[in-house]
């Protein structure tokens, strides 16, 4: 049976998928990374079973890796543009 992780341990893996949000020059993609992390940490929260909930937390280390592999090959061919949503109005 698995343990369940502790509650610093998750509040630790949802600070870094957001702070890997951040991180993306694109607006549409860096947007899209925190809904989908929150939408997925809102899913979750309901789980009582140990080995859903360390499923869940495997499956949001490898999605983790996954931001941060792709945040790094966004950096390289960023737009030379802003999008219209960050630029800031006088």
């Amino acid at each position: 049976m698995a343990s369940s992780p502790s509650r610093g341990e998750v509040l630790s893996l949802f600070r870094s998928l957001l702070k890997t949000a951040s991180k993306f020059s694109d607006y549409n993609i860096r947007e899209y990374v925190k809904r989908r992390t929150i939408d997925a940490f809102r899913d979750n929260k309901s789980l009582s079973d140990p080995n859903s909930i360390s499923s869940a937390i495997m499956d949001g280390k490898t999605q983790l890796e996954t931001a941060r592999r792709q945040a790094l090959v966004y950096s390289l061919y960023a737009p030379k543009a802003k999008n219209v949503m960050e630029i800031e109005s006088v």
